[in-house]
C-alpha cells in the first residue's frame, strides 16, 4: 500500500475513528429540508433519497462501492430485505464495518477489501450498485462508472451521490490558494471532483439510461455547521486520535468548503441510471 497518508485507503485508515465523532455514524453529508435538523436526521434523509432512487425490493443483490463503516449497507439490508456486498480499499473500514454489523446482528451483509475502479466481480452479478460519497476519492471516474455498469444485471440500477464541481478552477487560482487546498487534502484526503453533468455523461457513455440528476448543493450546506459543532464537542477525543493539527485542519476545511459551496465552486449531487433490460428472443 502507498505510504502517502493522503492516498484514499491510507487516509481512511488513519481518520476512521475520528470521523465517527466528526461526521456522525453514517460518515456522509446530510440533506436538510428546513436547515435546523440535527445531523443524524440530515444524513438519514440523504440515505432515504438514495433508497428512493435505487428502487429497492426484497431479494435484490446490491454492491455498495465505498461502504465506509457499513451504516447505509445495514440500513438497506435490514429495511428492504436485500443482500449487500460492501467494498472499500480501507482495511480499517472493512474491519469496522464487519464489527458494527455483527454488533447490530444484521444478516445478508458482507464486506470485502476491493477497489471500486477494478472490483473483480463477475459481469452482471448485481441488481443495484450503490455509490455513496466515495467517487471523489477515485481519480478514474470513467473506470468507476464502467465497473458499475459492467456488474449490473440487465434492468439493474446505479445510484450515486457525491461532492461535485460546478466550475473549472484555473491554474492561477490553484497556485494562489495552494495553502487552502493543502488543508482540504489534509482533512479529507486526495479528492478529485467531477461535475454532476459529468457523472451523467459517463453513465450514458457506458450504456446506462440516466433518469435522475439532482443538485443538492443548497440542501447539504448546513452539514458544515453540524460538523464544526461535533469538532467542538469532541475536541479532546479527536485530538487524541489525529492530533491537534488534524482537528484544526478539519475545522478549517469546513470553513473552506462552506465558502466554496456558497460561491458556486463545489456542491453536491445525486445521479441514478438504469441498464437496459435484456432483449427477449423471438423464435
Amino acid at each position: 500500500m502507498s505510504t502517502d497518508t493522503h492516498e484514499p485507503a491510507a487516509h481512511y485508515d488513519r481518520v476512521m475513528a475520528a470521523w465517527q465523532l466528526l461526521l456522525g455514524d453514517e460518515l456522509h453529508y446530510g440533506v436538510f429540508e428546513h436547515g435546523d435538523e440535527p445531523l443524524d436526521v440530515g444524513t438519514a434523509a440523504l440515505t432515504s433519497r438514495m433508497i428512493d432512487a435505487a428502487d429497492l425490493r426484497p431479494g435484490l443483490r446490491v454492491l455498495d462501492v465505498g461502504c465506509g463503516s457499513g451504516a447505509p449497507a445495514r440500513t438497506i439490508a435490514a429495511g428492504f430485505g436485500v443482500e449487500v456486498v460492501g467494498i472499500t480499499t480501507s482495511a480499517v473500514g472493512v474491519d469496522t464495518a464487519r464489527a458494527r454489523t455483527a454488533e447490530a446482528a444484521v444478516g445478508a451483509v458482507t464486506f470485502e477489501q476491493r477497489d471500486g475502479t477494478d472490483n473483480g466481480f463477475d459481469d452482471a452479478s448485481f441488481d443495484r450498485v450503490w455509490v455513496m460519497e466515495s467517487a471523489h476519492l477515485m481519480r478514474d471516474k470513467d473506470a468507476l462508472v464502467a465497473e458499475c455498469a459492467r456488474v449490473l444485471r440487465p434492468g439493474g440500477r446505479m445510484v450515486l451521490c457525491d461532492l461535485v464541481g460546478h466550475r473549472e478552477i484555473g491554474f492561477a487560482e490553484v497556485r494562489e490558494r495552494r495553502a487552502d487546498f493543502a488543508v482540504l487534502r489534509e482533512a479529507f484526503g486526495d479528492a478529485h471532483f467531477a461535475s454532476l453533468e459529468g457523472f451523467a455523461a459517463l453513465a450514458s457513455a457506458h450504456g446506462l439510461d440516466v433518469d435522475r440528476s439532482d443538485d443538492l448543493t443548497s440542501a447539504t450546506l448546513p452539514t458544515f455547521d453540524r460538523w464544526r459543532a461535533n469538532a467542538d464537542a469532541h475536541r479532546d477525543e479527536v485530538v487524541a486520535l489525529i492530533g491537534a493539527a488534524g482537528h484544526d485542519a478539519f475545522v478549517r476545511s469546513c470553513d473552506l468548503l462552506e465558502a466554496f459551496w456558497r460561491d458556486g465552486t463545489f456542491g453536491y449531487g445525486l445521479v441514478s441510471a438504469t441498464k437496459a433490460p435484456a432483449r427477449s428472443s423471438v423464435s
